[in-house]
C-alpha cells in the first residue's frame, strides 16, 4: 500500500498548515510560473482551481445524468409557476472557511456586488435578473427580467463570495484575493511558489464527510509536452491535456492504473474579430463571402487525423450543432448551408474570385476588392500543441487559396485577454459543452457579454438570435424550445460568425494507483473533466478515495 504522506499519520489538519494526509496531484492549466491569484471573477489570470474547489456553486447540473440538479450550497430551489421568479434555499448552518456564517445575505451581497461592478459579471446576470432579496437567513429570491425555465442554471453559474471580506475591497477587478475565504472543499493554500502550490481542506466545509482528499497539488507545467511527461511517469493523478497516441505513450506504461476516457465535448472553431483595429482586415472579415471561403479552405478531416490523432469529432455544421447537439440540429439548415462548412479548396477560390479578392500588388496573396492588403495572424495558446498543429494546417489551407494568414502563439493568459479585449485579428477558440445548445449560443452571441468573456470574441451579435435564445428559456416545452433553436441556428448558419472545425474530446486522464472512485466510461456518473468550464469536476473530486 502506497500513500501520499506529507506528514506522519495524523489525520488532523492543522488550520492553514501543510500537514495533510492525502494529496491528489493534478493539472488544469499550463503556465510558465504560478501567479497567486484566486479572484473567482477574474477570467484571465486567476488560478483555474478557484471556482468550484474554493467557491462552491449553489447547484451543479449533471450533464451526464439528464442535467439533474445536484444541490451544493443550496438544498433546494423553487421556480414560480409563471417562471418569473425563483427561490433558492441554502443548507442550514453553512460556514465560510474562516468560520463565519454563510447566509442568504452573502448571496444577495454577491449579486448586488456584480451590479455595482459590472466588469465582474462574466455571464451578464443582470440582463437576466432585475432584483435579488434575502427572504430570510436561508432563502434568496431572484426576480427575473423575463420568464425562464432555466433560471436555476443561469444563476448557479456565478460564485458566491463572503460579504465580510469583499465589502471592503477597493478594486475587486484587480483584487488578487491571495488568501481566499471560500465555501468549497479545498480553500486553504498552505504553500504557493512559482513552481507548485497546494489547495487543502476547508476546516469548515459542510460536506467534509464525503471529502477524502486532503489537498490538491498543482505542479507548474508549461505545455503539453511537460504535461505528457508528468502524466506518463505517474506524477499526475488527474489530467486534462492532449496526449498524442495515448495508448502507447501513456496507458502502456502501466495498463492496470493509467486510463483515459474521451467523450464528445466543446466545439472548436476559427473566428475573425469583426471589430479588429486593422481596417483592411476588417473589410474582409465583415464580408460573408470571405468568411465562407476561408471556411471552405479548411481541411477539417486532416486536422482531426494529424493534429488531433483522430480523437476529435468532425463538425461541418454551420449551425454549430455538430455531433454533440445532433438531436437539436435542423437538417434543412445543413442542407442549405452545409457546403460552406465543408472542405473544398476549389470552391473557396471560386468564391474569392467572384467576390473580387484578387492579388493586385503581385505579392502572391489576395487583396481586398478595393486593392487594400489583407494580412493577419491567427492566435493560439503557446502550450496547446494540438491546437497549434490545427492552426498550422488552417494557415496552409488559407495560403493555398491565396490568403496571407500566419500563426501567432501567445501564452494562454495573453490569448484569453486578447480575445476578451478584442486586440487580435483571428483566433482559434472553443465553446464549452452543456446539456443543450442554449448555453453555447447564449455565451457566444450575447451582446451584453462583449468584453467580459472570450466566448464573444468574434463580436458578432444579432437581435433576432438573442430573441430566439431568450424564447428558448420562456418555456419548458421541448417542441417550442426546438422551434426557437431552429430559427436561431438558421440565422447563425446564414451568417457564419464562427467557423466550426471539430468537437474536442473531453480530455480526461486518470490514475487509479493512489485514488479510486473516478467517473469512467463504464460508470459515467458525472462529467469527469477537471477543466474550469466544468462545475461537475467538484462531484468527481468528492467521489475519490485513497487506495487502501
Amino acid at each position: 500500500m502506497k500513500k501520499y504522506l506529507l506528514a506522519a499519520a495524523a489525520l488532523t489538519l492543522l488550520s492553514g498548515s501543510a500537514m495533510a494526509q492525502t494529496v491528489l496531484t493534478v493539472n488544469i492549466e499550463p503556465a510558465t510560473t504560478w501567479v497567486r491569484n484566486f479572484n473567482p471573477f477574474n477570467q484571465t489570470s486567476s488560478r483555474q482551481s478557484t471556482l468550484d474547489f474554493i467557491y462552491e456553486p449553489l447547484v451543479v447540473f449533471n450533464r451526464f445524468d439528464s442535467n439533474k440538479p445536484v444541490y451544493r450550497l443550496a438544498e433546494s430551489f423553487k421556480l414560480s409557476d409563471d417562471l418569473k421568479s425563483i427561490d433558492f434555499k441554502l443548507r442550514p448552518n453553512l460556514k465560510w472557511s474562516d468560520g463565519k456564517p454563510l447566509t442568504a445575505a452573502d448571496v444577495k451581497f454577491t449579486y448586488d456586488y456584480l451590479k455595482k461592478f459590472p466588469a465582474l459579471d462574466f455571464v451578464s446576470i443582470w440582463t437576466f435578473i432585475t432584483d435579488v432579496q434575502a427572504v430570510d437567513g436561508q432563502t434568496v429570491r431572484f426576480t427575473l427580467a423575463n420568464p425562464s425555465s432555466l433560471a436555476a442554471e443561469q444563476i448557479s453559474q456565478l460564485p458566491i463570495v463572503p460579504e465580510h471580506v469583499w465589502k471592503d475591497v477597493a478594486d475587486p477587478v484587480t483584487f488578487a484575493n491571495e488568501t481566499p475565504v471560500g465555501s468549497g472543499p479545498l480553500t486553504e493554500v498552505p504553500r504557493f511558489t512559482g513552481q507548485t502550490y497546494d489547495q487543502c481542506r476547508n476546516p469548515n466545509y459542510w460536506d467534509n464527510e464525503h471529502l477524502k482528499v486532503d489537498c490538491m497539488r498543482f505542479p507548474q507545467l508549461a505545455d503539453n509536452n511537460q504535461m505528457l511527461t508528468a502524466t506518463a511517469d505517474g506524477t499526475l493523478d488527474w489530467g486534462v491535456s492532449f496526449i498524442p497516441d495515448i495508448d502507447n505513450v501513456y496507458v502502456s506504461k502501466d495498463p492496470a492504473h493509467f486510463h483515459y476516457w474521451y467523450s464528445p465535448s466543446s466545439m472548436v472553431a476559427f473566428l475573425f474579430n469583426l471589430e479588429t483595429a486593422n481596417e483592411n482586415n476588417k473589410k474582409a472579415f465583415n464580408d460573408l463571402k470571405f468568411r465562407r471561403a476561408v471556411s471552405m479552405a479548411l481541411d477539417r478531416k486532416t486536422m482531426i487525423d494529424v493534429a488531433g490523432y483522430g480523437y476529435p469529432t468532425l463538425n461541418e455544421d454551420p449551425g454549430l450543432m455538430g455531433e454533440l447537439y445532433k438531436s437539436w440540429a435542423d437538417p434543412s439548415v445543413k442542407a442549405d448551408f452545409g457546403k460552406f462548412a465543408t472542405y473544398d479548396a476549389d470552391a473557396a477560390k471560386a468564391l474569392l474570385d467572384e467576390a473580387g479578392y484578387k492579388d493586385k500588388d503581385g505579392d502572391g496573396f489576395r487583396d481586398n476588392p478595393d486593392g487594400s492588403k489583407i494580412s493577419f495572424s491567427i492566435i493560439v495558446p503557446s502550450a496547446w500543441t494540438d491546437w497549434i498543429d490545427t492552426v498550422n494546417l488552417a494557415v496552409e489551407g488559407m495560403q493555398a487559396v491565396g490568403i496571407d494568414a500566419k500563426i501567432e502563439t501567445p501564452e494562454e493568459a495573453v490569448w484569453t485577454g486578447n480575445l476578451i479585449n478584442g486586440s487580435f485579428d483571428a483566433a482559434i477558440n472553443s465553446l464549452p459543452a452543456s446539456a443543450s445548445p442554449y448555453y453555447p449560443y447564449k455565451r457566444a452571441f450575447s451582446a451584453s457579454d462583449k468584453g467580459k468573456t472570450r466566448f464573444t470574441a468574434q463580436r458578432w451579435f444579432n437581435p433576432e438570435v438573442e430573441k430566439r435564445v431568450t424564447e428558448f428559456t420562456h418555456t419548458a416545452d421541448l417542441a417550442k424550445q426546438k422551434d426557437a433553436m431552429n430559427k436561431a441556428q438558421r440565422i447563425v448558419a446564414e451568417n457564419m460568425p464562427v467557423i466550426p472545425v471539430f468537437n474536442n474530446p473531453n480530455w480526461y486522464q486518470y490514475n487509479t494507483k493512489r485514488f479510486t472512485g473516478w467517473s469512467t466510461k463504464e460508470n459515467p456518473f458525472v462529467n469527469p473533466s477537471i477543466s474550469r468550464t466544468n462545475p461537475a469536476r467538484l462531484l468527481n473530486l468528492l467521489a475519490l478515495e485513497p487506495v487502501k
